[in-house]
């Protein structure tokens, strides 16, 4: 009976690479691999970047990792206000949408946004949540200013629900964390200049005009 010649591991494998990516090719015994040069990314060590899932983190080194046999250029990133570490690879930033700070015209722009008049849509808070949730982890500066615009309530309208505050909150701190970056303020300060241009935006209707039905802990717009 002829016995099955048992697999070599991935990382004992001998044949050649099929993949032409160097990060993700076998290197052979004893050479050197190739290293990814970050370059390209232009991401350099202490610098300030924007992670879409995480929002403002800094990136504390650029460190090498064998993996599977072989060695793989990471990004660790820290993000302090979650007491959090990340670690990404170099030729991954693209994919997961990882970028520099906002430049200054953006930053205008999204807190332009603010003063625009609210445009919230008449379909089932669930469904508007969940678009809310995608701008927010979108990394996109302007489309979070939009949720900030859009879920800010005044005096004189009525207290926002559970769920749109928590929105409402994230929204307003990845927007804050990244402005203060941007202009080298305290977070504090950040949120004071959302806020005043939060109040130079239209004034909101009170009650009377902005009834909502609330069926089966959904929220829909009165038509």
């Amino acid at each position: 009976m002829t016995q099955k010649k048992p697999s070599l591991p991935a990382t004992a494998a001998s044949s050649a690479p099929r993949s032409t990516d160097p990060s993700k090719a076998a290197v052979p015994s004893g050479k050197a691999p190739i290293k990814p040069s970050n370059a390209k990314a232009g991401f350099k060590a202490n610098e300030f970047i924007v992670y879409p899932a995480h929002g403002v983190g800094q990136i504390m080194a650029i460190e090498e990792q064998e993996v599977a046999g072989f060695k793989l250029e990471l990004y660790v990133i820290s993000f302090v206000k979650d007491k959090m570490t990340l670690k990404v690879p170099t030729p991954k930033v693209a994919s997961v949408g990882m970028r520099k700070l906002a430049e200054a015209d953006v930053v205008k722009k999204a807190l332009d946004t603010l003063t625009g008049r609210a445009r919230v849509k008449r379909t089932m808070w669930s469904r508007r949540a969940q678009e809310y949730e995608a701008k927010i982890n979108s990394g996109d500066l302007v489309a979070i200013a939009e949720v900030v615009r859009d879920l800010y309530r005044s005096d004189v309208q009525p207290e926002q629900s559970y769920s749109e505050r928590q929105l409402y909150e994230a929204a307003i701190d990845r927007m804050a964390r990244e402005i203060a970056a941007v202009q080298k303020l305290g977070d504090a300060d950040a949120l004071k200049v959302i806020e005043s241009q939060l109040q130079k935006g239209p004034r909101r209707a009170g009650k009377a005009d902005e009834a909502v039905a609330v069926e089966d802990g959904d929220v829909e717009e009165a038509a």
